[in-house]
């Protein structure tokens, strides 16, 4: 909980921080980089960073925890923490490390705003990062403990058993415990990562999501995906995390909607095919949208899935279809003709404005905000 002195403070000098974010988070980055290379090398995303997506995603989540939490100091955004949380975990992150984004992030800070930021200033919201890291540590703690993974030590060796092209630009890869253990649990929806070598030396880092009981779904993007896509065969070694993500199947009875775009549809896969192999009786509708047929994966899985399940239907939308293809399912995915029940719990995963506007979509017919569930790929930038 944040002090009443220290929310009274954070709130007067919100505008002013929240204003300069966007200078404050690649500072800190190029302070953190330059004292400490090898986390560029071996845990961010390079790529991220680069394009200035994790900067964006940073100073979205800390002006949005901020403001949440000066706008009622006895709740936390727990929502937000949660998302954070899992992918620290699938990354190995620890408590000591808190530390050192601690010093760079007010160095950042000190540096931008320079005699704006007073001792009181500065006081306040130290107390701001510490309930967020605390908070964070506290759950990343119990992801870990949930995993039995002693300080954050996720990582395994897997074997590669085999491996699948989707289309053209997706590949599916299968793989067990080297040492033969077994899998670890995983819940639907829920993602790894997984560390590769490259030419350069550095060893980096992606999440993907489980589309299957031990197999995760890559698409070719950057340099991390496109190794696996280019070097990665049946009987080769990965390093792989336990399985992590807050954005899970429910255990509930109610009616279910799938909707995806693009590679989006490896968590909703993963789904649907728990969903299958349980013979679920849930009312279940997919929804995914694509450029074309040739695009989509798992396009003969939807197909299969949705017939093993006893009440369920798969709705399909191609920007520019192959053939004979109904002009109503051409172009952008559009809700209006769908018979969406009422109690419905939706997921989505997929492009930014894809999700925004399913989600508005939906809210329009009646779903609740708290029933609509999403994946983001790579940082989450809602809401920044």
């Amino acid at each position: 909980m944040l002090s009443e002195k220290s929310a009274r403070t954070v709130r007067a000098t919100l505008p002013a921080v929240g204003g300069a974010i966007g200078d404050i988070t690649p500072l800190f980055y190029d302070k953190l980089f330059a004292a400490h290379p090898a986390l560029l090398r071996n845990l961010f995303n390079r790529g991220n960073q680069a394009n200035g997506t994790q900067r964006e995603a940073l100073a979205g989540a800390v002006v949005a925890f901020a403001t949440a939490t000066v706008s009622n100091t006895d709740v936390r955004p727990d929502t937000m923490l949660a998302r954070i949380a899992h992918k620290h975990a699938s990354l190995g992150i620890t408590a000591g490390q808190y530390k050192i984004v601690h010093q760079y992030l007010f160095e950042a800070i000190a540096e931008v705003l320079g005699d704006a930021l007073t001792d009181e200033a500065a006081a306040a919201w130290d107390e701001v990062y510490w309930l967020l890291a605390n908070a964070l540590t506290a759950i990343e703690t119990r992801l870990y403990d949930s995993a039995g993974a002693l300080l954050g030590d996720t990582w395994r060796d897997y074997r590669v058993t085999g491996r699948h092209d989707e289309t053209a630009e997706v590949a599916t890869f299968t793989v067990r415990p080297a040492d033969g253990g077994q899998l670890p649990p995983a819940r639907p929806g829920q993602f790894v990562s997984v560390q590769v070598g490259l030419p350069d030396g550095a060893r980096q880092i992606r999440q993907y999501s489980l589309s299957g009981v031990g197999q995760f779904t890559v698409k070719r993007a950057g340099e991390v995906s496109g190794h696996l896509h280019d070097h990665i065969r049946t009987g080769d070694t990965l390093r792989v995390s336990a399985p992590f993500g807050d954005v899970t199947l429910d255990d509930g009875d109610g009616p279910l909607l799938l909707a995806s775009a693009g590679i989006g549809c490896t968590p909703m896969t993963g789904m649907l095919a728990h969903l299958a192999a349980a013979g679920s009786p849930r009312r279940v509708i997919s929804l995914h949208a694509d450029r074309s047929q040739a695009t989509h994966a798992f396009r003969t899985d939807l197909e299969q899935l949705t017939r093993k399940l006893t009440d369920a239907s798969a709705v399909v939308f191609y920007e520019h279809p192959e053939g004979d293809w109904p002009v109503d399912r051409t172009g952008l995915a559009d809700l209006s003709g769908i018979d969406i029940p009422a109690g419905t719990t939706a997921y989505l995963c997929g492009p930014l404005p894809f999700m925004r506007s399913v989600r508005a979509q939906l809210l329009e017919l009646g779903v609740g905000a708290a029933d609509i569930h999403y994946e983001v790929f790579g940082p989450d930038l809602w809401l920044a």
